[in-house]
C-alpha cells in the first residue's frame, strides 16, 4: 500500500498520470487497479482514471497481485543467425508473438529460446521476457537480439538507449514517395482516441527515423528505414504521418484494392549492428528478405 498526498503542483493532474509519475507503473497497470476499486481519495473510492486532483487530496493505493504466467520451453524450430556464450541472433518469422502476455501464453519467442539455451538466459528483463533485449511486433519480421547472460544484456540494452547500434528495416508503403531520401523527426506517444494505437503527439518521446527510397511502383513504394530512436510502432506511425502508410497495416492504414494482404504490415528488420558485448568489435547481421515479402513484391512488379 501507498499512502500520497497532492501538493500545489499535481493540482488538477489526471489521477493515472499522476499516480504512473509517482509510483513508477504504467497506465495500464494503474487502470487495472482503479477498475478493481483498490485506490481511495480522501477514504471514498476512486475508479476514474480522469479524475483531476485537488490540493491535499489524500491518496491511497492499493495495488494487485501481478498475475503470474507459467512459461514453459517449447521445442519450436528457429533460424538462427548466429550465437556465441554471450548471444543469439534470432531471424524471427512474421506472425510469432515475442514473450508470453494474454492471449499469448505459448507459441512465443521466449518459449522456443527457452527449450534452445535452457538456463543460459539473462534475467534482467524477468521470467516472462528472459534474455529479451529488444522487440518487434508480432507481423514485423526480423532480426532480434537474445542475450545468454546478465552482463552482456546490461551493455546491449545500453547501446540501445544511446542509440549507438544501427538498426534498418526494409518496407512497402502506399503511395509514391517524391524524395529519394528524408529524415522524419516527431515526437511519439499513446493515441488518446484509441489505446492500441501510438500517434503524432507533441507531448511524446523524441522518435526521429531516416527512409530511402529502393525502387518506385505506380501506386507503392519499396523503402528502407533506419531507427534513431525506438519507440512503439516507430515507422508505423512515421510513415502514416507523412501520408504513406505502411502496406498491410490495417491498425494505422487501411485495406488496399490492388494488394489484399491482411496479414499485418510488410515490414522486415533487416539488419542490426553493435558492439560486441565481450570482444567490444562491431558486429552486423543481415536478414533476407522473407518470402511473403517477396512475393509480395513481385505482385506489385507484375502490377505495374
Amino acid at each position: 500500500m501507498a499512502i500520497l498526498i497532492v501538493d500545489e503542483n499535481d493540482t488538477n493532474k489526471r489521477l493515472d498520470i499522476y499516480l504512473t509519475e509517482k509510483l513508477g507503473f504504467s497506465r495500464n497497470h494503474i487502470s487495472n487497479v482503479l477498475k478493481q476499486n483498490k485506490v481511495y481519495i480522501n477514504n471514498n473510492i476512486i475508479n476514474k482514471s480522469s479524475y483531476k486532483l485537488k490540493q491535499n487530496d489524500n491518496i491511497e493505493f492499493n495495488d494487485i497481485e501481478p498475475i503470474t504466467l507459467d512459461v514453459t520451453e517449447e521445442n519450436i524450430p528457429l533460424n538462427i543467425i548466429y550465437e556465441d556464450d554471450d548471444i543469439l541472433i534470432i531471424d524471427k518469422p512474421k506472425g510469432m508473438v515475442v514473450h508470453p502476455s494474454n492471449g499469448h501464453y505459448n507459441g512465443t519467442l521466449v518459449n522456443a529460446i527457452m527449450y534452445h539455451c535452457k538456463n543460459k538466459l539473462s534475467s534482467i528483463n524477468g521470467v516472462i521476457r528472459p534474455g529479451i533485449v529488444h522487440r518487434i511486433d508480432k507481423d514485423t519480421s526480423g532480426i532480434l537480439c537474445i542475450c545468454k547472460n546478465d552482463k552482456a544484456h546490461q551493455n546491449i540494452s545500453n547501446q540501445f538507449k544511446e542509440h549507438t547500434n544501427i538498426r534498418k528495416y526494409k518496407t512497402i508503403v502506399k503511395g509514391v514517395l517524391n524524395d529519394d531520401e528524408g529524415i522524419i523527426d516527431k515526437p511519439i506517444g499513446r493515441d488518446k482516441k484509441n489505446r492500441l494505437r501510438m500517434a503524432i503527439d507533441e507531448n511524446g518521446k523524441n522518435a526521429i527515423t531516416k527512409y530511402k527510397v529502393i525502387e518506385r511502383f505506380n501506386n507503392y513504394t519499396f523503402v528502407e528505414c533506419e531507427l534513431f530512436t525506438g519507440r512503439t510502432h516507430q515507422i508505423r506511425v512515421h510513415m502514416k504521418s507523412i501520408g504513406h502508410p505502411v502496406l498491410g497495416d490495417l491498425l494505422y492504414g487501411s485495406d488496399d484494392n490492388r494488394i489484399k494482404f491482411r496479414d499485418g504490415q510488410i515490414l522486415h528488420a533487416f539488419y542490426l549492428s553493435f558492439i560486441h558485448p565481450n570482444t567490444n568489435k562491431k558486429v552486423e547481421f543481415i536478414s533476407e528478405l522473407p518470402k511473403y515479402f517477396v512475393d509480395i513484391l513481385e505482385k506489385i512488379r507484375k502490377i505495374n
